[in-house]
Formats: structure tokens, sequence, C-alpha cells
């Protein structure tokens, strides 16, 4: 049981279970407050509730309320008729329907309150709706009347305890109209990418690690001007440029964050170097650059040895392989079958020839 005073005292309304339970706050503030004074002489500035009609201080038995009406004029609200509001919620906690938790907007989730069970009736119908909701996965949503209004809530399991959170009404969440920027933005996918990398630099973080810097600031200036000291003197922040070059700003980020964790390791790690991804090229290579008239007339010439002079290329053929056929065995023994083949080829021209002569002589005589 938390030892702080209980803000509303009422029961739970389960169907036809009813639970009785005491509401304190599930949350405290730490901020440091100030009080406002006369800074001639230190004196406190106290604001005093005066009737401007009569120009004078009232005491707070002679305060009413009223609503105001369009044209300013006051139509006077009594307890008593407040009091007779049908409101089945004005001491109950009513349980209306059971939903998945993801159902609820986190825009919609206002003050925390644990529900503490109040007496020993209570423990046992308390401990049902704990022990229900853990199976089900499920939050309950309930309405409920608070400082002179009925609120919506939220109620799940916390530990061993059932805590509510008071939700706005679906009509009080603005919708976000004109927020995001006008016109079409687009993302480049090495932003993108960046951006990852920025994330998964800074990875993630026990919330309990977090604390109010600020706060804890202002009160070494406290106790430091209580003490008679002189304050500590605030560092200062470089400030940020301007952003020119989003690539850029993501680039320097994701390094800061980077050295930032590797100070906070056991020693220096090797920095990464961050590089924007470029577009693929795809460009093939180009030709080696020659004379275009040079090549074509070079080109032109040699067709036209070819056409014109047959027995000057087959001699430089000849010439070519002869050279060739010196440095491989091979190659010799191929010459000197060409050589014997065309041996043979002249002893059959020789041997015609002669039969020639000896017909025609024959046919003289």
């Amino acid at each position: 049981m938390l030892h702080v005073r209980s803000i509303w005292n009422g029961a739970i309304s389960f169907g036809l279970v009813s639970i009785p339970i005491k509401l304190v706050n599930a949350t405290e503030s730490h901020s440091v407050s100030f009080r406002q004074i006369h800074t001639e002489d230190g004196g406190r500035i106290r604001y005093r509730k005066v009737c401007e009609l009569e120009d004078r201080e009232v005491t707070q038995a002679e305060i009413g309320k009223a609503y105001e009406d369009a044209d300013g004029s006051m139509i006077p609200i009594t307890d008593e008729d407040l009091s007779q509001l049908p409101i089945p919620t004005a001491r109950t906690i009513e349980i209306v329907a059971f939903v998945p938790e993801d159902r609820i907007d986190p825009l919609q989730m206002g003050s925390a309150y644990y529900l503490a069970a109040s007496g020993a009736p209570a423990a046992k119908p308390y401990t049902l709706l704990r022990e229900a909701l853990k199976r089900s996965n499920r939050v309950a949503i309930a309405k409920f009347a608070l400082r002179g209004r009925e609120r919506l809530g939220m109620l799940r399991v916390v530990g061993d305890a059932i805590a509510m959170h008071g939700l706005l009404w679906p009509d009080e969440v603005r919708a976000p109209e004109g927020v995001a920027p006008e016109g079409g933005v687009t993302v480049r996918d090495q932003e993108l990418d960046l951006a990852d990398a920025l994330m998964d630099t800074l990875g993630e973080i026990d919330l309990d690690d977090l604390h109010d810097e600020y706060r804890e600031a202002v009160e070494e200036v406290v106790a430091a001007k209580a003490s008679g000291e002189k304050p500590p003197e605030a560092r200062e922040e470089a400030a940020p440029g301007k952003v020119l070059d989003l690539m850029a700003a993501l680039e320097s980020s994701v390094r800061a964050a980077r050295e930032s964790r590797d100070g906070e390791g056991a020693g220096p790690a090797e920095e990464a170097e961050v590089r924007s991804l470029s577009r693929r090229k795809t460009s093939s290579r180009a030709p080696k650059e020659t004379g275009g008239k040079k090549s074509t007339s070079t080109a032109a010439k040699k067709t036209a040895a070819k056409r014109a002079e047959p027995k000057k290329s087959t001699a430089k053929a000849a010439g070519s392989a002869k050279k060739t056929a010196a440095g491989s065995p091979a190659k010799g023994t191929a010459k000197k079958a060409t050589a014997r083949s065309t041996a043979r080829s002249g002893d059959k021209g020789a041997a015609k020839s002669t039969a020639k002569k000896t017909a025609s002589r024959r046919r003289s005589a």
C-alpha cells in the first residue's frame, strides 16, 4: 500500500461484481518550484481574490461558480445543481468493454493512477479482475467521474496492481491537419540508409538511465546560493550550424554518434568512414582513338594491293612460312614434303613435253 493520500474513493463495477477501491496518483513531479518576490526587498508576492463590483477581498466561503454565456453574462451553478445530475459514474469506475491494448491511441493517454483495494472484502474480486486481465492480454475501458466531469479510463495490470490511465474522449484529439510538410517531398534510398545507420548507432537505452539534467543544474545553483558560494557556470555548447546538405548532416551525425559510443567503451575503437552511396555508371569502354581517314586509306590500299598483286602476296606468305618453318622442326618437315610434291609435278610436266615433241616428229615423217 502506497503511503500517499487517496484522491478519490469509490468502486469498480465489473458486471454485477463491485470492488471497493481507492484512487492514488501513480506519478509525482520532481521539478523545482519558485515563488514570486519583490526584487527590491525580497517580499513575497501574493494574490488576493477581489470582487470587481465591490472592490474588496472576499473569503473562500463567499466564492461560488458560474458559467459565462456568449454575451458575457454569468449563469450561477451551485453544488446542489451538479449533485442532482443523473451520472451513474459519480462514485463508480464502470467497465464498459475489454479491448486489445494496441487499440488505444497514445495521444489519448493522460494522467496515471493506481487502484488500491479498499479493505479485506475487496481482495478477492480485485485479484479476480487482475488475473482476468492478465490471461486475456486485454485492457478494460471504463467511465468515471472526477473533479466535476465524467472521464474515460483504461485499466491495465502493472506488476501485482491495477493501474488506470485517464483517456481523452475521441473528439478531444485533434487531427494532424496542416502539420506535415506540403508538396511532394521525396527521400532517396541513400538518405534512408544513412538514417538507418544513425538509428543503429544510437541503439537502445534503458529508460532508467535517463535523468533530468536541467533540474539537477537548478538544484546545484540553489545549493550554491544557499551556502553563499558562486553558482557554477554553465558550459557553453556550440550552436548548431545550418543544414545545407542532408547527406552531409547524416554522415556527420553517424560519425559523432560512433565517436560518442567509442568514448563510453573500454578503449578507443577504430573510426569507421561513412561514405554516401554513389549511383552505378553504365558506361562501356570506348575504343582506342585512331585517325579515321588514315585507317580508311590504309585499308583501301591493302585491298587494292591484294587484288592487283596476288603473286606478290603469295610470295610474302611463302616467305613468312619459311621464317616460321625455320624455328620449328615440324614446320621444316612440312617444307620438305612441299618441295617433293613440287619436284614430282615438275617431272610430270617434263615427261608430257617430251611426249608431245615425239608425236610431232612422227607426223612430219
